[in-house]
């Protein structure tokens, strides 16, 4: 009888190769009954119920958080987020008030609550905001299971090492993996800026992301293999694919042995070009893998994370606190530090509700942070306070169109240092201000705007989608965000040309900075600095160790006489295989053809023959 295998795909979002037996996660489906309350006396109760149930969920996750193992401590920051949110008012108050006015239960003014709580947090299609929606969920369930009596550690019964399967999993459900039994993840719910894929990077289990019904196909105990660069995983796997993948888990996990034993080293090419290599991150429990992975510095804090996740609004001691441990952990390396970089609706919270027709093109960013000018200052003075100690603190702007905007954003700034100084506070008078390319017109006036900053950072997530005009969300013209379109490249040139003509530095934090086939292009352009994902890192500072800056800018000399984004990915193809056949061999399996897979081994065999002692 012919063996027969099923292939699932979802994201890859922590790389390494998983084989072993899965363990399929159920929880069940919590009951949600569905009752009026009948007299002052039930409604009372009914409060209590609740109020009593919120306490024993911020309670359960602070035992959570105690129990964790103190190696790991610094990546659970986020429970103490869970337990703000299961305070804050829109569910917390939102609830009370549903059960108090409307006499509902618990559980269904609490979905209700979070009905509406999604509706506020939902609104914009960004991948970023979209996984931090799942924190208010994952708390508002963990109530939920108080309420319906379904509490349990889901994981107290594993007795063997297992690839984990479930629908999704909480901050607080990662935190109770029991580590050393566990192969890999695949989770249906999620994406690369989700919480479980940050925690998988961390402590380097492969895990994929948004495996759609996974849980449906997968049955309890059956053979998976799980790839965490490709997103693939294979059900019942032959034992042919068995012994390919091991052989492929045996490659990777040397090439990431070798790349990362050289990690901390300076990114440096062939031919003497420093380029410096920082980590994007939005919360201080990623500071661990920022320095593991050999990250030189924080080149995009994003502040927003904070704001969104809050009983209330956040005080300037809340912020100055925050910003200053994250500067002293970092320190003396450079924190790169984006102002508020939120769309009108997030703020529902504390201000009277804006309806705009399209947000993305609205009351965001800096506009915002422009139009509420007590908020802004809030930030600001929180920021400049914490940069007085470890003067290690940058401060960028997003989504600036044009000087006038700029002068504006510059002119609170100026307000907020004369306060400081009025009151005798201090702070780095010479903390670097910056600004963000992200649009079009930005581009435009680059060399009007590098004579009013310190440095440039080019948001290519948002360049390409205003360059091209399209919505990378919108299933219907997604196939057209381009990184390499020939548009996004001469933008990306224009800007670094006009900062180096005014003598500062351009840096690139955009999702192109850590992807590995970039590189070459990224070194043409003649970027100062890329800042990525922390576990991009060291793929990236190996590649550009083993570069010329010579030959990248004659790459890019011939990339940007290309038509197509098309033709362009594929002279990249051709240069990856040439010259780093190992990268392209671990990482991109998939693209490559017959001839080119033998090719490589070939030429794998013949190096190691020429490397035996």
């Amino acid at each position: 009888m012919e063996h027969t295998s099923k292939v699932i795909h979802g994201i890859g979002v922590s790389p390494g190769i998983a084989i072993g037996k899965a363990y399929l996660l159920e929880r069940g489906r919590i009951p949600v009954p569905h009752s009026v309350l009948l007299g002052e006396e039930a409604v009372a109760q009914e409060c209590k119920r609740f109020e009593d149930s919120v306490s024993r969920a911020v309670s359960d996750l602070e035992s959570i958080r105690q129990s964790i193992h103190p190696d790991y401590k610094d990546h659970f920051h986020v429970l103490e987020v869970h337990q703000m949110i299961l305070k804050d008012r829109l569910l917390y108050d939102e609830t009370l008030r549903l059960i108090r006015e409307e006499n509902l239960n618990a559980q269904w003014a609490l979905m209700r609550s979070l009905a509406k709580a999604r509706e506020i947090f939902g609104a914009l299609d960004d991948e970023y905001i979209q996984s931090r929606v799942a924190d208010v969920d994952a708390a508002a369930e963990r109530v939920l299971r108080v309420l319906s009596g379904q509490e349990r550690n889901t994981f107290e019964n594993i007795r063997e090492r297992v690839i984990i399967v479930a629908h999704d999993l909480s901050p607080a459900d990662a935190a109770q993996l029991q580590i050393e039994k566990t192969l890999g993840l695949v989770i249906e719910m999620g994406g690369r800026t989700s919480h479980t894929s940050i925690i998988a990077r961390s402590l380097n289990i492969p895990a994929v992301v948004a495996a759609e019904h996974a849980t449906r196909w997968v049955p309890m105990g059956d053979i998976l293999i799980v790839d965490g660069t490709t997103g693939k995983i294979i059900i019942n796997p032959s034992e042919e694919e068995i012994s390919t993948y091991y052989e492929r888990q045996q490659e990777l996990e040397n090439y990431l042995k070798e790349i990362n034993r050289k990690a901390h080293l300076p990114a440096r090419t062939r031919d003497g070009h420093l380029v410096k290599v920082e980590a994007n991150i939005e919360m201080i429990e990623e500071v661990v893998a920022a320095k593991d992975h050999g990250a030189e510095g924080i080149g995009l804090y994003r502040t927003e994370f904070f704001f969104m996740n809050r009983t209330d609004f956040p005080d300037e001691e809340t912020l100055f606190k925050e910003y200053r441990d994250l500067a002293e952990l970092m320190a003396p390396q450079w924190v790169t530090m984006r102002s508020l970089d939120l769309g009108a609706e997030k703020l529902a919270t504390w201000y009277p509700r804006i309806e705009e027709a399209n947000p993305a093109l609205g009351l965001r960013s800096i506009r915002l942070c422009l139009h509420y000018r007590d908020l802004f200052k809030t930030q600001l003075r929180a920021i400049l306070r914490a940069s007085r100690d470890t003067a290690n603190i940058r401060l960028m702007f997003p989504l600036v169109s044009g000087v006038g905007e700029l002068l504006e954003a510059k002119q609170v700034l100026n307000e907020v240092r004369e306060e400081l100084t009025l009151h005798r506070i201090p702070f780095d008078e010479s903390m670097p201000l910056g600004v963000m390319i992200e649009v079009p017109s930005a581009v435009a006036v680059a060399d009007m705007l590098a004579r009013e900053v310190d440095f440039f950072s080019i948001g290519t997530n948002d360049l390409i989608q205003y360059s091209i005009g399209i919505d990378r969300a919108n299933e219907h013209v997604a196939y057209l965000f381009e990184p390499l379109h020939p548009a996004v490249l001469r933008f990306i040139g224009q800007t670094v040309e006009a900062g180096h003509k005014a003598g500062i530095q351009v840096a690139l934090c955009g999702e192109m900075a850590g992807e590995s086939l970039y590189v070459p292009i990224m070194l043409g352009l003649k970027l100062d600095s890329l800042s990525m994902n922390p576990q991009s890192v060291p793929r990236v500072k190996n590649l550009i160790s083993r570069s010329s800056l010579k030959e990248c800018r004659r790459l890019v000399s011939k990339a940007l006489k290309l038509t197509t984004a098309g033709e362009i990915q594929q002279l990249l193809e051709r240069t990856m295989i040439k010259d780093f056949p190992e990268e392209f061999r671990v990482f991109n399996p998939n693209s490559l053809t017959v001839e080119e897979f033998t090719v490589l081994t070939k030429r794998r065999t013949r190096n190691r023959k020429r490397n035996r002692p």
